[in-house]
């Protein structure tokens, strides 16, 4: 695809002029940018430029997809054109924190904390579902697993348990980098800190039932005030909260203490009185917070499963839209982490959700008619990334832009999503979202889930054909 000045001006007019450009950036296939207005924007105009694939707006950043490769020269007549000064994606980022509320800033702070460590969950979960075909009965061998038949395989199985379960394990660790990081402190801290609430000499969390139930909980005695010998193995709300606090200490410290002593005070006071913290307020609170949060989430689904179902499995495209989502990936993680039960019955919803946007826009292929190959290559490219798990060029590109494809896909998640949950699906991991999830299924679920993705497979490509049709597709 060539790329021109004409192009690139077209671009600019349709965002409202250079005048309506606060800053800009780009990824791998998008350009971002932050407008002073983003109602001047003729999204009509935009999309039908030869090089521009589609548009949305998310997190006060309006971006334009462009394609892999194309996107950085599009980018540089860009910048040439504008007169704008090179930005880095941190500098766009701040500047679209100006045009969001509160509740979007609070959702973005989660985005910017999970976000960086998902690769590593991610790939934690693929290694556990290899670790599962290994292991698990009935899946090669009639009453028998892989190890049992092959038994050279067990240590290599054994193996690839643990290497796909330390990303969970020492989860706080990785959500204390992420997050101090984002709270401007030393991320290195952040790592000890986690990892500190995890440490070998504390009650492991997930046998503190158990010990509570016996009465055998260990405590430290702080000059009268007992403290429980805790660790907070895969929580989340404790060391998020320690996280802020650590940061907070550290960024105080570092504007007052000396050059000449900070390496002798800054990370030890900050370090320690977080750490005292940790175990004295804050770990005691946010991990009964946080539990009590897991049993709103099981009770919802115990009691009334197919309502959760349709709300979550129906609604998470949407969510995805004002970015809220992220929120959720904090609740699979305690979820996760919870010893009482062990796996998320969210996220295998989320992957149905993908493949139903994915679905839909494929119909959107076949829809498309041979004088419109813009539109026939984006929902054909944006269909197979859904069904990979990335929705974004699918949703914003082609499903929300008619409308009714996206409708046709929320219904079909729908659906699946009540078959998931009256089934009580489980994935024992977040893992790579779209066909691929199930291999993050936990076993046992796997036919039931197998059957939610023939419903969002056949539901949201069917609507979509019947509903092109209709007054809905013709009222764009």
């Amino acid at each position: 695809m060539g790329v021109n000045k004409t192009s690139v001006q077209e671009i600019i007019a349709a965002l409202g002029g250079k005048d309506n450009i606060h800053s800009a950036t780009h990824c791998v296939t998008r350009l971002r940018t932050v407008l002073n207005d983003e109602s001047k924007v003729d999204k009509e105009k935009l999309e039908n430029i030869d090089i521009v694939k589609g548009s949305f707006s998310t997190n006060g950043q309006f971006q334009v997809v462009i394609g892999q490769g194309v996107v950085d020269k599009v980018y540089n007549i860009f910048a040439e054109e504008t007169g704008i000064q090179s930005a880095t994606k941190d500098d766009v980022k701040s500047a679209a924190e100006q045009n969001m509320n509160p509740l979007q800033r609070a959702i973005k702070v989660l985005a910017d904390i999970f976000i960086p460590i998902l690769p590593a969950i991610v790939t934690a979960g693929l290694l556990m579902g290899l670790n599962n075909i290994l292991t698990g009965s009935d899946i090669f061998y009639k009453g028998q697993s892989v190890i049992d038949v092959h038994k050279n395989w067990a240590d290599v199985a054994s193996i690839i348990n643990l290497i796909a379960n330390t990303a969970f394990v020492f989860l706080p660790g990785l959500i204390g980098w992420s997050a101090v990081k984002r709270f401007g402190g030393n991320p290195l801290l952040g790592i000890v800190l986690g990892l500190m609430l995890v440490h070998p000499d504390l009650l492991n969390a997930w046998a503190f039932g158990d010990a509570q139930a016996k009465g055998e909980i260990p405590y430290w005695n702080l000059f009268g005030l007992d403290v429980q010998k805790v660790g907070y193995q895969g929580q989340v709300l404790p060391i998020l909260f320690a996280s802020i606090l650590l940061a907070k200490i550290e960024l105080f410290l570092n504007k007052r203490v000396h050059d000449s002593v900070k390496l002798l005070v800054v990370g030890p006071v900050a370090l320690l009185v977080t750490g005292l913290a940790a175990f004295i307020v804050i770990g005691p609170i946010t991990f009964w917070i946080g539990n009590g949060i897991t049993d709103a989430v099981v009770w919802l689904f115990a009691h009334f499963a197919w309502l959760g179902g349709i709300i979550y499995g129906g609604l998470y495209a949407v969510l995805v839209i004002t970015g809220m989502h992220h929120t959720f990936l904090a609740v699979d993680l305690q979820l996760i982490g919870d010893p009482k039960i062990g796996g998320t019955f969210l996220w295998p919803m989320v992957a149905l959700s993908n493949i139903a946007q994915g679905s839909a826009a494929l119909a959107m292929m076949f829809l498309a008619k041979k004088e419109n190959e813009k539109l026939r290559g984006l929902a054909g490219t944006s269909a197979l990334s859904a069904f990979l798990g990335i929705t974004e060029p699918a949703m914003f590109g082609v499903n929300l832009r008619y409308r009714y494809p996206f409708f046709s896909a929320l219904i079909g998640s729908a659906i699946a999503g009540i078959v998931l949950s009256v089934n009580h699906v489980m994935a024992f991991s977040i893992g790579v979202g779209g066909l691929p999830g199930i291999l993050s299924i936990t076993q046992g679920y796997r036919l039931a889930f197998l059957l939610g993705m023939i419903i969002v497979l056949i539901v949201p490509f069917t609507l979509t054909m019947l509903l092109s049709k209709t007054r809905l597709a013709n009222d764009k």
